[in-house]
């Protein structure tokens, strides 16, 4: 008994294992990946079994004993029968999970192949979108590359004109204008040797493609590869002419700057001296004011040249190049200026194009290259605004200098005008002062007399004016009594007016009295009528209804009388009777045309002819039939013809 308890329990184990193995193994069409871990599994089984069996032998025999109850007989019975498998589970099929997982793989190696073809179009879309924008900012600037080439050759010409020889023996400055003859002659011997022929190559090669892209495929083979070995054979050698155009252009340059051509030109001395000679040659009577203006002169040019040298020291810090080669700085600053603010996205085409430029300079490089332009083009436009302000400082302490210089000699020679001005007055003072006393005297006896004949005149005016008050009192009384007289009578043409109104308003309260009793009287006698009309008509209903009942009770006894006592026959009652078949025997059939009942009413013609239906109908088909507006306009709408006066309603609702 113990053995065969072993014996089960041994097998209980093998099935877990196997319904473990079997709950790994089933995986579905997400979780392709855990096959693997199920073969490894499979593998396993058998060693795992034997190591069971190896255990059970030694000490870890009670970890197989297990206690079944009578109920699990028939699971444990079901169990042996059945083996290892599990019959909860189908069988794992491995191909059909191999088919599904390759088509997995198929199915994302597409999608990755859409996802990177969808990624080379967007980067072509953007680049050629790019390449459009480059393409229109570098069109608008070739005019101005021309206008720019013109205004150059225009100066050289001019240069050319304008140069003189600084000395004597300088015999190779006459020799230029040949020179320049020579040149051009050079530069077009040029062009046809090498620039023409690559144009002519250039039409014949779109001739070809355009005739291969016209013909059909021909079926003898092309020489396009010789004429591709003759292609790079001649870029080969435009690039040997451009290098050797370079290094003569680079040699030329050092020439013409060993040449010293600035002494040539027209010389104009624009140094400033710090005290202009104006200043220095004024005649000044006051010599502290003419030294004061000569220090303003020297602060202002030590003020000047310290900021000036600050600044000068700022770009000497940076390297006039920034590290670059001239030909890579002067195609950034070309580039740079090329790609103004007013752009549609110029940052993002000036990196764009910077990158094509330098390819092999990093992003970082260009930025911090701009920024070290950026900070030399602050400090030279800062000198240059230096430069500005202190020649305009100059200037206006130069103005201010010859305006005080000016004031100063004319308050001198005001003084000295003054001086003369003030003897020759003193002069005339003392002849004044015996004038103005003889005057005076003169003044005085004038005074005196004028002084008599007002007196006498102010008298006679007193008088005068006394008189006239006089008479004017005399006037404001009788005014006064004309007035008082006046408004005595005013006071009783009111007083008669209040008195016939207040008898015409006890008049009309008195009239209002009697007709309000009037109503009251005639109201009351309505109501006894109104009263009185009721009661006859109630009791002319309860007449009626009295006879009514009579009546019914007549008719009820009538009825009783004359009450059927026949046999019923259905036949006789449906049947025709005897008139009606001689009726028809004798008279053809009639129809009916006329209508049962005659009717006084409208036709269909004289309601369409109304203009208010017309009207309504609208109204309906615009949905306002039930608003304020409808209802106005169909009330102030006339039928066609006037209703009858007999139809007139007096009674007001």
């Amino acid at each position: 008994m113990g053995v065969s308890r072993v014996g089960l329990s041994v097998e209980q184990t093998n099935h877990k294992q196997e319904d473990d193995f079997h709950g790994y193994a089933f995986v579905n069409d997400s979780e392709l990946a855990v096959t693997s871990d199920a073969n490894q599994r499979i593998s396993k089984a058998p060693d795992l079994v034997c190591r069971d069996y190896s255990m059970m032998n030694g000490g870890y025999l009670h970890n197989f004993v297990t206690n079944n109850k009578a109920g699990d007989v028939a699971k444990l019975a079901l169990r042996m029968k059945y083996g290892v498998g599990s019959s909860k589970h189908k069988p794992v099929e491995y191909d059909k999970l191999q088919e599904k997982l390759n088509a997995k793989r198929l199915e994302v190696a597409l999608t990755g192949e859409k996802l990177e073809k969808a990624r080379c179009e967007a980067k072509a879309a953007k680049e050629s979108s790019i390449l459009r924008e480059q393409r229109q900012v570098w069109s608008a600037e070739c005019p101005k590359l021309q206008k720019a080439e013109e205004a150059a050759e225009k100066e050289v010409e001019e240069f050319l004109q304008q140069i003189r020889p600084s000395k004597i023996i300088d015999t190779a400055v006459f020799s230029l204008p040949e020179y320049a003859m020579l040149l051009e002659k050079e530069r077009e011997e040029f062009r046809i040797a090498t620039v023409d022929p690559i144009h002519q190559l250039r039409d014949d090669l779109r001739f070809r493609l355009i005739q291969a892209q016209r013909q059909q495929p021909p079926s003898h083979p092309s020489n396009w590869e010789q004429v591709q070995q003759q292609i790079f054979l001649i870029k080969d050698q435009q690039d040997e002419i451009m290098e050797k155009l370079s290094d003569e252009c680079a040699a030329l340059q050092k020439e013409i700057v060993a040449f010293d051509v600035e002494d040539y030109l027209p010389t104009s001395d624009k140094k400033k001296e710090i005290v202009p000679k104006e200043i220095l040659d004024s005649d000044c009577p006051f010599p502290e004011l003419k030294s004061s203006v000569i220090q303003a002169f020297h602060s202002l040019w030590e003020q000047h040249q310290s900021r000036l040298q600050n600044l000068q020291e700022q770009l000497e810090k940076s390297h006039r190049l920034c590290g670059w080669c001239v030909d890579d700085h002067q195609r950034f600053l070309f580039t740079l200026s090329l790609y103004s603010h007013d752009i549609t996205n110029h940052r993002a085409l000036l990196m764009d194009m910077l990158q094509r430029i330098f390819p092999r300079r990093s992003r970082h490089e260009l930025l911090e290259h701009e920024r070290v332009l950026d900070s030399q083009r602050f400090c030279q436009v800062q000198v240059k605004v230096e430069t500005q302000q202190y020649q305009r400082d100059h200037q206006e302490l130069l103005a201010k200098a010859l305006v005080t210089l000016q004031e100063a000699a004319n308050a001198h020679q005001e003084e000295l005008e003054l001086h003369r001005d003030r003897q020759h007055q003193q002069d005339i003072c003392l002849q004044l002062r015996n004038k103005l006393q003889l005057w005076r005297a003169q003044q005085e006896e004038a005074s005196k007399l004028e002084a008599t004949i007002a007196a006498r005149r102010r008298e006679e005016h007193e008088a005068k004016m006394k008189k006239e008050q006089e008479r004017e009192a005399a006037m404001r009384s009788q005014q006064k009594e004309r007035v008082r007289q006046f408004h005595f009578k005013l006071q009783k043409n009111r007083e008669e007016v209040e008195r016939r109104d207040q008898e015409r308003l006890a008049q009309l309260r008195s009239v209002m009295a009697d007709q309000a009793r009037q109503d009251q009287e005639r109201v009351q006698f309505r109501a006894r009528m109104l009263q009185k009309r009721k009661e006859e008509r109630e009791a002319r209903e309860a007449e009626l209804q009295r006879e009514e009942e009579e009546r019914q009770n007549r008719l009820e006894a009538l009825r009783n009388q004359v009450a059927v006592v026949a046999e019923a026959d259905t036949d006789r009652m449906m049947g025709d009777t005897e008139a009606r078949r001689m009726r028809q025997m004798n008279e053809k059939e009639f129809v009916l045309q006329k209508p049962l009942f005659g009717l006084n009413t409208y036709t269909d013609k004289q309601f369409v002819s109304d203009p208010r239906v017309k009207v309504a109908q609208a109204l309906r088909e615009a949905g306002l039939h039930h608003s304020q507006y409808a209802k106005q306009v169909l009330s102030d709408i006339k039928p066609p013809k006037p209703p009858r006066r007999d139809t007139n309603s007096i009674i007001k609702f």
